[in-house]
């Protein structure tokens, strides 16, 4: 027991550890704050000269730079070189001949030129411009005179019948406000909806203004309509699968065949001009009779595949393609067509193929033969699917036909993709049943082009034929000259082909009788057309016939004396 507490002295606790520690931590920063505080004394003691020392003696630690140049050298050369001037006697000899020795080749080392200082000139746009225009002059004119070749110039606008999708006017005076007044909007409005010409009604309380009159031209029908969804194109991005029931595809489908059945009887009647049918693969136009040159009602079909054709010609509906290849083309599929048929003769009778038999040829030979005929057939009817040479033109008592097939089609409407359930989008100028008003939406502007200010009206949207001889009917009626820019759908490009075409084929080679003959054809189709519900000059425009009575647009310039010039 006694030795106990000497066992116990020799270990120390933890906690005792620990503040022998902390205190031998402490004792270390005490004596480091003294000894501190005592350089810093030292270094106050300190006068001028030690001051200057230990300066000297910190720049004197300092790395050295190894690109900088040898300064204390060529200063001991200089030293050198007064002291051998002034005939002070030399230390040692080596020290001499190193120093001539750098004294050379500090004399034979090129000193560089300071370097030049960079001058930014201040910006001059005018200076910029003219060299650009110096070094484009050329390339310039030739383009101009590549447009100036394209232009065609007339003294009445060409018909286009693209959907356009897209117009942009300019003009050096001011255009029409799009700002309107509510009388302006009110009158615009109800001559649109009653077809009433402003121009020619005599005592009429509605506003005859230009902002009026541009007004009525932004309006057109559409069946159906739904807000959340584009139906022109039907194709948009922005449409998404639509999720529509038994009961919502059927009520769509009995309220379109009431309107397209409405406005084909229009058609027939010759109140409403035309209408387009914008299914999701192709794109109908029905016109009635006495619009481009022809005597009854027709409807263009653009593109069209082989099963479309041959589904017509089971329905019995002949129907023609305006637009085929040029005639070395046609010869082409002429005589590939009789060695196509001269095949058929072979194969189609049991005694030729009797004979084939007797000439040692057997049955799976036969076969192949065969298939590969069938296979060449149709890869010739199908060579033109989906392209603009594949245009159907139906005219006559066929038209009716072609309305009751569509009316009928069970493949009209698509059962799958973004708009199944949902019927081809019907578009008229021109009302109709179950139809909804549609109005675009103008965009004005100033811009500047070559120095000269510009008036501007921006529109997109769905734009028809008729659209714009009325707007410039408007425009040219106050205006010296103003001029546009379109873009159009590219797959209705066929229509105006296909009606040039057919104007081409149908004109005799005698131009004077033909003159006769077409002005006196529009005269007539113009007064059966009266009550169409568009106005005179509008209607002129789509019965002109003959020579550049249509033709595309993409650009069209206007000046009085002058007239039309478009490209």
């Amino acid at each position: 027991m006694s030795s106990d507490p000497a066992i116990s002295s020799k270990w120390t606790r933890p906690d005792d550890f620990i503040k022998l520690e902390r205190l031998k931590q402490k004792k270390k920063q005490l004596a480091a704050r003294v000894k501190n505080n005592n350089n810093t004394k030292k270094y106050l003691e300190l006068d001028e000269n030690d001051k200057s020392k230990l300066w000297e003696t910190k720049l004197a630690q300092k790395r050295k730079n190894p690109f900088a140049k040898a300064t204390d050298a060529a200063k001991k050369i200089k030293v050198n070189a007064e002291d051998e001037e002034s005939g002070t006697p030399k230390a040692n000899s080596a020290t001499t001949a190193s120093s001539s020795s750098l004294l050379c080749f500090v004399e034979e080392t090129p000193t560089r030129p300071p370097p030049a200082k960079l001058a930014l000139q201040k910006f001059d746009p005018i200076a910029f411009a003219k060299l650009l225009k110096q070094s484009n002059a050329l390339a310039e004119e030739e383009d101009d005179m590549a447009l100036a070749a394209q232009q065609k110039h007339t003294k009445h606008l060409p018909m286009d019948w693209c959907l356009k999708t897209r117009v942009r006017f300019f003009c050096p005076t001011e255009l029409p406000s799009i700002q309107l007044k509510t009388s302006q909007m009110a009158s615009g409005l109800t001559s649109f909806v009653r077809c009433i010409d402003t121009q020619q009604t005599e005592e009429t309380t509605l506003d005859i203004s230009d902002a009026t009159r541009f007004n009525q031209c932004t309006y057109y029908w559409q069946h159906p309509h739904m807000p959340w969804v584009t139906l022109y194109p039907r194709n948009a991005k922005e449409n998404v699968t639509q999720k529509l029931g038994e009961r919502e595809r059927k009520a769509l489908s009995e309220e379109w065949n009431f309107s397209f059945r409405g406005l084909f009887q229009l058609l027939r009647a010759r109140q409403c001009p035309y209408f387009y049918l914008c299914a999701n693969t192709f794109t109908v136009l029905f016109r009635a009779a006495g619009i481009g040159g022809r005597a009854e009602s027709h409807a263009l079909v653009t593109p069209s595949t082989r099963g479309m054709r041959l589904a017509l010609s089971q329905e019995g509906i002949e129907y023609s393609l305006p637009l085929k290849l040029n005639v070395d083309a046609d010869e082409e599929e002429h005589r590939e067509k009789a060695e196509v048929d001269v095949e058929k003769k072979h194969f189609d009778n049991d005694d030729d193929e009797e004979w084939l038999e007797n000439l040692g040829v057997d049955e799976h030979e036969l076969r192949r033969i065969q298939s590969s005929h069938a296979r060449k057939v149709q890869a010739t009817e199908m060579r033109d699917d989906f392209s603009d040479s594949s245009i159907i033109f139906i005219e006559g008592v066929e038209c009716q036909g072609f309305f009751s097939y569509l009316l009928n089609s069970k493949s009209l409407i698509s059962q799958v993709g973004r708009l199944a359930g949902i019927p081809p989008t019907l578009l008229s100028p021109i009302a109709f049943p179950k139809a909804t008003m549609q109005h675009l939406v103008p965009c004005s502007k100033k811009v500047r082009l070559d120095g000269v200010d510009y008036f501007s009206i921006d529109i997109k949207g769905l734009l028809l034929p008729t659209f714009l001889p009325s707007v410039f009917d408007i425009l040219r009626e106050t205006r010296e000259m103003f001029s546009c820019t379109l873009a159009s759908s590219n797959n209705t490009f066929a229509f105006t082909k296909a009606t040039q075409k057919l104007m081409e084929s149908s004109s005799p080679p005698e131009k004077s009788h033909q003159m006769d003959k077409s002005n006196g054809e529009a005269v007539f189709n113009q007064q059966n057309l009266s009550e169409c519900g568009l106005l005179p000059a509008v209607v002129k425009s789509i019965c002109r016939s003959g020579s550049q009575a249509v033709g595309l647009l993409e650009r069209v310039c206007y000046q009085r004396d002058q007239g039309f010039a478009w490209s």
